[in-house]
């Protein structure tokens, strides 16, 4: 896409984020990180479920993500980031945003959309994707510095994308895991809305995992504190690596687990073992490696990455299988952690109703959708108000099948 003028803003393309400064992105990325850093609190934590300090969209784990070639080259995600700049040159404005030949890797599923799209004539593919690569967690996906054009630069985005598609000859520019403002801006414009249920722990203030499972029906709470001595009883320990924890060793570790349950899940793993070096130097002191232990060797891990406000669940794998450990390691420590470090939330990754019997409360995820053919539109604006209404009511019957305690459960 060459330069284009919205007033005096323009917006262009960089294809590699080695042409961006960390600093000026990440004051786009998350331009409250400091001020939610001081403060953040499970007192204070945002009542819409907003994380003003997002791992996934900062400079770092998106350079991490191209520099190893997970993205970029032949993955399929070809780097398309839209910089919006002012008229001295100062970065106000951008979007993680790729051109994709494919739909992998990205938690919402097209797959029939574009099935339909070629088996009548058209061509899908290429598509926009702006998104956290392979991360499906909710966060800011048009990225505006603070300031008084934040609105404006909002709307040039928005413009770009749309000159992006036409110019790519794209089908369709699709914007996975949003957040407000950004919802609000892309409906303005005329795209689609789609909703997914994800399930996310909320922290009420507990001083301990004990006050968390106080919350819990009785039945329930005796369930999990077995299935927590269970996890362990094979002599497994456990331990919460980060920082300078994380060696080449640990690494080498952790990746052999992400490879055995990505071969067997996606048929090849996403990351590469290249990313997770560059990431644990980039930003290791936001990862929180779970790493189950017996017999002196390390045999699963799960991978964390943390914000201002929650933790955010990735990844798991092992070279043993014991009963419960994939529910310790990825559910119940993070509890732990996010109730030690005062973290208002833990978001455990996409699916997965067995999150709802750890105390995981199902939450609605949102992603918006522009296609340029009417013909394809149509169908699909269809489909996805009858999906919305169903996810509504799964929501509903699912947060009644909670571990909760009704009125009349009792302590006994």
């Amino acid at each position: 896409m060459s330069e284009a003028d919205s007033g005096d803003l323009t917006v262009r393309v960089a294809t590699s984020l080695n042409a961006v400064p960390a600093g000026a992105w990440n004051a786009c990325a998350n331009p409250h990180a400091l001020a939610d850093a001081v403060s953040a609190s499970c007192s204070s934590s945002d009542s819409a479920g907003i994380d003003r300090d997002n791992p996934f969209v900062s400079h770092e784990f998106l350079t991490a993500l191209e520099e190893s070639r997970c993205t970029g080259g032949r993955s399929g995600w070809s780097p398309a980031y839209l910089v919006v700049e002012d008229e001295t040159g100062a970065l106000v404005a951008a979007t993680p945003s790729f051109l994709k030949s494919h739909s992998q890797g990205e938690y919402v599923f097209d797959h029939s959309w574009a099935d339909a799209y070629e088996r009548a004539g058209g061509r899908y593919y290429p598509k926009i994707q702006v998104a956290a690569p392979f991360t499906p967690a909710t966060g800011p996906r048009l990225l505006v510095a603070d300031g008084p054009r934040a609105d404006e630069a909002r709307q040039a985005l928005i413009a770009g994308l749309e000159a992006l598609r036409g110019q790519t000859q794209s089908s369709s520019v699709h914007v996975t895991f949003a957040q407000e403002p950004d919802i609000a801006a892309l409906k303005e414009a005329g795209y689609l809305e789609r909703s997914d249920l994800q399930f996310h722990w909320s922290n009420e203030g507990f001083g301990s995992y004990d006050d968390f499972l106080g919350t819990l029906a009785s039945r329930k709470r005796k369930a999990l504190k077995r299935e927590r001595r269970e996890a362990v009883a094979a002599g497994i320990t456990i331990e919460a690596l980060s920082g300078r924890d994380l060696t080449e060793a640990v690494w080498d570790d952790f990746f052999s687990f992400y490879e055995d349950t990505g071969s067997r899940k996606w048929g090849r793993p996403y990351l590469n073992r290249a990313f997770f070096s560059r990431v644990g130097e980039a930003m290791g002191e936001r990862i929180v490696l779970m790493m189950a232990k017996r017999a002196g060797r390390y045999i699963a891990g799960a991978i964390n990455f943390r914000g201002a406000n929650t933790l955010y669940g990735r990844n798991w794998g092992c070279i043993e299988d014991h009963p419960f450990l994939h529910f310790e390691l990825c559910y119940h420590q993070a509890i732990d952690y996010a109730i030690a470090h005062g973290l208002s939330r833990v978001e455990a990754g996409a699916q997965g109703e067995h999150k709802l019997a750890r105390g995981y409360r199902p939450v609605i995820t949102r992603s918006l959708h522009h296609i340029a053919d009417p013909g394809l539109r149509r169908p699909v604006a269809a489909y996805l108000a009858q999906e919305r209404e169903r996810i509504a009511e799964a929501q509903v019957a699912l947060e009644a099948e909670g571990p909760f305690r009704k009125g009349n459960d009792g302590d006994a």
